[in-house]
């Protein structure tokens, strides 16, 4: 296994505030336990990062699920192992399913997103692939979503593009900090056994292969 570039905080050396989160993450997943053990090395991470994934991801104006896909998209185009091997309790509650995610760097020609999905993962890859858009472009945003919701979308998806770029960096991986737990983890990651199983397969979507490009 790669090495570890940034350590992880003990859940016992932080306040009863920052712990109160930790057992949420525990519990609901999104963010799992690990990242926000990084995060805790500056409680202003912390914090920015829980408060603005309540307020951008879990609740706001905008469809949960439309912005699961997108940051499921985000996982794939900057290839965020950890990132994405999660999934949204929310998303799936709200009608989500494991097969949505199958063709998400090949939106456009798929039938499995409708036509207000496909305009959101375009959205989606505009921002991470910084490509130039037109009048068409953006017809196309304000046929399907209103003026806040595009703004909300926007703003979530440069968040889970950075943070996603900076968490792949770092080779840090699920059940590592207060493991047993597999909140939001996706089907064949539930358990560390599950994760390494389906990590070595050769159809796992991180191999190389398994990208836009092919």
């Amino acid at each position: 296994m790669a090495k570890q570039r940034i350590s992880y905080v003990d859940p016992a050396q932080m306040d009863a505030d920052m712990r109160k989160e930790m057992e949420r993450c525990e519990r609901e997943g999104t963010p799992r336990p690990e990242s926000s053990a990084v995060r805790a090395h500056v409680k202003a991470c912390f914090w920015f990062f829980a408060n603005s994934w309540r307020d951008l991801f879990k609740h706001g104006v905008l469809h949960h699920p439309i912005k699961e896909l997108c940051r499921l998209y985000v996982s794939r185009a900057v290839t965020c192992e950890y990132c994405g091997n999660q999934r949204s309790m929310k998303a799936a509650a709200g009608g989500m399913v494991e097969d949505d995610v199958r063709d998400l760097l090949q939106f456009e020609k798929s039938k499995r997103y409708d036509e207000r999905q496909k305009a959101a993962l375009a959205y989606a890859e505009a921002i991470v692939y910084r490509l130039d858009t037109d009048d068409a472009f953006w017809e196309r945003m304000h046929r399907h979503f209103s003026e806040p919701e595009l703004v909300e979308l926007g703003c979530f998806i440069g968040l889970t593009m950075g943070q996603q770029s900076w968490l792949r960096l770092l080779n840090i991986d699920h059940h590592q900090v207060l493991p047993g737990t597999y909140a939001s983890m996706a089907p064949g990651f539930k358990t560390a056994e599950e994760l390494s199983s389906s990590k070595s397969a050769g159809e796992y979507w991180a191999n190389k292969g398994n990208s836009k490009a092919a």
